[in-house]
């Protein structure tokens, strides 16, 4: 592993560089996202132009689970072991360039709309959970985190119509696992995607994609955050400078915000402070999302989209065990 620094003009703190070790695990997979790590050393994730749940074994093998129309996303582990998704409707088209895959536009002849669902652990059949909030339709569910109260928390991407020249506000959402309930708890928000919680639970983040900011919010209780007054800087952990675009994040278990960044390929990892932050390259420059497993969960799991690969790196500090992990 090498490790550079170089202080970002204009901007603290310095920015610390670092070529991992990085371990190719699986290739030849069709825009891998929502990586979650299993018990027994496997890696399930969506195929999102697969569309599909994929279960990549230790070896590198992969094992299609199910089938899942539109564009599965966000991944994870629910209160009763099934696997909960993001569904973001098919709300992209791919498009390859020079042996890569990126996102394309809007395709509104294959969008199926948002949804949340769910995928049984015993016969993998699917399930919608939620297809609306408050008699609006979910646009684009991107990245979801359990809370371990019984309910889980996730962004709406929301849909850009090139064509139509439109873009959603969206918000952040939270909903109950088994189905009963679904709120609407901020708004609007800017193309939302990665979603997660502080090591204590107490702080939820979020990442928007074309501002290239980590939002903070404090958590009173499930479900609930505490208001934000007008132009206050506190809600933003850290704004990345230059062109760079945010995915899906994990937190690590010293409170890391570890969120993964688009065209500066790799992985960005911010203090709970906010002061300090490190860059992990992938050589990716769609570095799309990253959960934490193996011994004393000190792997990286690493989608890496526009190549099909998933990969896997030491990470310096111990992972941070997820609610029903």
């Amino acid at each position: 592993m090498s490790v550079s620094n170089r202080e970002t003009e204009g901007m603290s703190p310095t920015v610390r560089e670092i070529v991992p070790d990085i371990t190719e695990i699986a290739s030849g997979l069709q825009f891998p996202e929502g990586p979650v790590a299993m018990p027994d050393g496997s890696i399930v994730l969506v195929e999102i132009f697969g569309p599909q749940l994929t279960r990549v074994h230790p070896d590198g093998s992969t094992e299609k689970l199910v089938e899942i129309p539109g564009g599965p996303n966000g991944a994870a582990v629910g209160p009763d072991g099934a696997i909960y998704l993001c569904n973001n409707g098919g709300c992209f088209s791919p498009v390859e360039v020079e042996g890569m895959i990126f996102p394309g536009a809007f395709d509104p002849d294959g969008f199926i709309g948002g949804r949340i669902q769910r995928v049984d652990p015993h016969d993998c059949t699917v399930s919608d959970l939620y297809t609306e909030c408050d008699g609006r339709p979910l646009r684009a569910p991107n990245d979801l985190v359990m809370d371990g109260h019984g309910g889980f928390w996730f962004t709406d991407h929301g849909v850009r119509n090139v064509r139509d020249r439109t873009s959603d506000f969206t918000g952040i959402y939270y909903a109950q696992a088994d189905g009963s309930a679904i709120k609407e708890v901020v708004f609007p928000v800017e193309a939302p995607n990665g979603i997660g919680l502080s090591p204590d639970t107490d702080t939820l983040y979020w990442a928007e994609t074309h501002t290239g900011r980590v939002f903070q919010r404090k958590v009173t209780s499930p479900g609930e955050l505490e208001p934000a007054m007008p132009l206050d800087t506190s809600v933003v952990l850290y704004g990345l400078p230059g062109y760079q675009l945010l995915d899906s994040l994990a937190v690590d278990f010293e409170g890391w915000v570890c969120v993964a960044t688009l065209v500066n390929g790799g992985i960005t990892a911010i203090s709970p402070d906010g002061t300090q932050v490190e860059h992990y390259a992938t050589g990716d420059m769609i570095t799309t999302n990253i959960c934490f497993g193996g011994e004393d969960l000190r792997t990286a799991f690493v989608t890496c989209s526009s190549t099909g690969r998933l990969i896997s790196f030491p990470w310096p500090r111990q992972g941070m065990r997820l609610a029903h992990q």
